[in-house]
């Protein structure tokens, strides 16, 4: 019964915490300065144009009422017109959220792919030749920004050698696959379209790369300090005493703990990705959530 309460009150504290954090940035958003309406209709549009648009969008009311109209809006799924597409908002998340997903998605499992081995390697190579090279990736990684690797990785290997696409999601003359998800890599898995899967990941290694760089760095480094320290641990010399394999100790015994560092971190980082999502898809014109509302941001567009 006391988890039940426990669990209805952090429910209850959530719900608080959004609600106050929806506000905040709902003022924020109407302080700024600059008219929603001119700025969406230009600065040619009639007057009397501009007053009809701010009556429609309830911005002659006070903030309060403004703020009543938005939240029910969100409730009964009426989120108006985004006025820098002219479209429904709710058309336009369904058509952009995915492409964020799947790149935050492909990068997630890029950096869990690499960081785990890397610092499993170096930890269970101390001080060799192995653990200063990764030692060295980790520096560079974490040093460097997001959109510094992105330009880097589109000049060498988009630009100078055509290995990889520049720009988009998908080629211009491979057809995307049938909408399920809205993720083409699991949409054309799901429809058998390999020429538009491949197409898709090939699209996706150098922002999904980059946008992983940073996180494998740091999980690379807090994967190798785990080994090392468990190396030291009774339950690992006692398998080394009873003469086991060398890799059955390392990914039976010393992997598994070494993870629970590593896994907290990256869940952490995960959220990172979503925050820096936006650079990479602004660099990549990748048309996703994040530049969506970086564009929204820009034309100060309150419905989006």
């Amino acid at each position: 019964m006391k988890s039940w309460t426990f669990a209805i009150k952090r429910l209850a504290y959530s719900g608080v915490s959004l609600v106050g954090l929806s506000m905040l940035i709902f003022v924020i958003a109407r302080v700024l300065p600059g008219d929603p309406a001119r700025l969406a209709l230009g600065p040619r549009a009639p007057q009397s144009v501009v007053d009809a648009l701010r009556i429609q969008l309830h911005l002659n009311d006070p903030v309060y009422t403004q703020y009543f109209y938005w939240l029910r809006g969100i409730f009964t799924g009426d989120w108006g017109i985004a006025l820098f597409t002219q479209r429904n908002v709710l058309t336009d998340v369904s058509d952009f959220l995915p492409a964020t997903v799947e790149l935050i998605l492909f990068a997630a499992i890029i950096d869990l792919v690499i960081a785990v081995p890397l610092g499993l390697a170096a930890g269970r190579r101390a001080n060799s030749l192995v653990d200063n090279g990764v030692r060295i990736i980790s520096y560079v990684g974490i040093a460097v920004p997001s959109f510094v690797v992105a330009i880097l990785l589109q000049l060498f290997l988009g630009y100078g050698t055509h290995l990889f696409p520049l720009i988009g999601r998908i080629s211009q003359n491979v057809a995307p696959p049938a909408p399920i998800t809205g993720l083409y890599t699991l949409d054309a898995l799901l429809t058998g379209n390999l020429g538009a899967l491949a197409d898709a990941v090939w699209h996706l290694i150098l922002p999904a790369f980059a946008l992983a760089l940073g996180p494998i760095a740091q999980e690379a480094r807090i994967m190798r300090s785990s080994v090392v320290e468990n190396l030291d641990k009774d339950f690992t010399l006692s398998e080394v005493s009873h003469g086991l394999p060398e890799r059955t100790i390392t990914f039976k015994y010393l992997m598994k703990p070494s993870l629970i560092p590593t896994i907290t971190i990256y869940a952490l980082d995960i959220s990172a990705q979503i925050a820096n999502a936006f650079l990479i898809e602004t660099i990549f014109i990748w048309p996703g959530f994040s530049k969506y509302g970086l564009n929204a941001m820009l034309s100060k567009d309150l419905n989006a």
